[in-house]
């Protein structure tokens, strides 16, 4: 993955490639180039700019002395909420020479997996976990543990790159004394310019859909909107046409809290996600009969009788604000102000091209004296419009 956004190329229709058309973005730091595969193979043109870094905590005092802590007076329980951030934790300690006596020392815990990836660490690392939730969820972590009961008891949580304060402070309200492990913690990108860019794609019509498979990723997006001045543009895009594709609820915490709509599959992985994304999307994109045609908008193209064809920024930000209200008469202010060009002749000019891309002039009907419509086959234009 390089330090830039990144392109590529879709494949055009078909069933295999449901996303074709489509700008997808991706906004993970970690395993991108393989949801950016994935997506792909969907037809899918992908944008790759991470939202933030993973900074491994293997030189940090504070790990050191929570795993020497750890080793000299073991938890009664041990919670290992990721794969990556357990092993990382393994790891780090190889690097100081103290691993095994860390692992020893939980031989005598209790050890929790959040779900199947922190229970494959935990084995990997020649320990054996108690228990393992099915929905993979720490809420659910959080009941079994208080449930059993931790009145006096010591449990050690392996964070997952920023703190848990509903999850400790329960445990801490129910009597256990916590210990809180940061293995790693997430930070800006390294190059901010490549998300800056996808900001501005994003509130731009530039993309159909942002991709997240972490909270902090999601709130990482939100917060650079907001350094740079973007915040409300980009939760308008966001409310808008523009889908947020989760990998499960938590990841959704940060945008659900800005009353931003999320979609997320059913299991929190990323083939989930993807196959999730090529049902929703497309789904959003209805057919439209116009001038004889089967007109859908499909993102960075349109589909004329199954037929993709390319359309540029501006034309296609007016083929957008016309199929949003189908049939209806537009003024030349409103396509103005959706292009927002000062330039007077700047809706004739995306229309005249828009024309040209569509391939059949027909399909975008000048009204004398009042704008322009889409074409809508008779029968299927709204009451007064006719």
């Amino acid at each position: 993955m390089t330090d830039s956004a990144q392109h590529s190329s879709a494949s055009q229709g078909g069933d295999n490639a449901p996303l074709a058309g489509f700008t997808v973005a991706v906004t993970a730091a970690r395993r991108a180039d393989e949801l950016a595969a994935l997506l792909r193979r969907r037809g899918a043109q992908v944008v790759v700019a991470p939202a933030l870094r993973i900074v491994p905590l293997s030189d940090d005092a504070q790990l050191m002395d929570v795993s020497e802590a750890l080793t000299r007076h073991p938890a009664d329980i041990v919670v290992a909420t990721t794969g990556i951030g357990f092993r990382g934790w393994v790891e780090a300690c190889e690097t100081w020479g103290t691993a095994e006596p860390l692992l020893n020392a939980m031989r005598s815990s209790r050890l929790l997996a959040r779900g199947p990836k922190a229970k494959g660490a935990i084995r990997a690392a020649g320990l054996t976990e108690e228990w393992s939730p099915p929905s993979e969820s720490s809420a659910e972590v959080l009941e079994y543990l208080l449930e059993a009961g931790v009145a006096g008891l010591r449990v050690a949580v392996q964070l997952h790159g920023e703190p848990l304060p509903d999850f400790c402070t329960a445990l801490r309200l129910a009597g256990a004394e916590v210990v809180e492990v940061p293995v790693y913690r997430w930070t800006a990108p390294e190059n901010v310019g490549a998300l800056d860019r996808l900001i501005d794609s994003v509130t731009g019509g530039g993309v159909d859909a942002v991709t997240f498979t972490s909270a902090p990723a999601a709130a990482g997006l939100l917060e650079r909107a907001h350094a740079t001045g973007s915040d409300e543009r980009l939760t308008a895009a966001l409310r808008g046409d523009v889908m947020a594709m989760c990998v499960g609820p938590v990841t959704a915490g940060p945008l659900t809290a800005h009353d931003i709509p999320t979609v997320w599959p059913a299991r929190a992985r990323i083939g989930a996600l993807v196959k999730r994304l090529a049902e929703e999307l497309p789904a959003t994109r209805p057919t439209l009969p116009v001038a004889g045609h089967r007109l859908r908008l499909l993102g960075h193209a349109v589909s004329v009788d199954d037929e993709p064809r390319a359309v540029s920024p501006a034309p296609m930000r007016v083929l957008r604000e016309l199929a949003r209200r189908p049939g209806r008469v537009l003024d030349r202010a409103e396509l103005l102000n959706c292009l927002g060009d000062a330039d007077g002749h700047a809706v004739e000019t995306a229309v005249a091209r828009l024309r040209a891309a569509l391939g059949d002039p027909k399909i975008i009907q000048t009204v004398v004296k009042r704008g322009y419509r889409l074409a809508l086959d008779p029968g299927h234009c709204p009451p007064g419009e006719a």
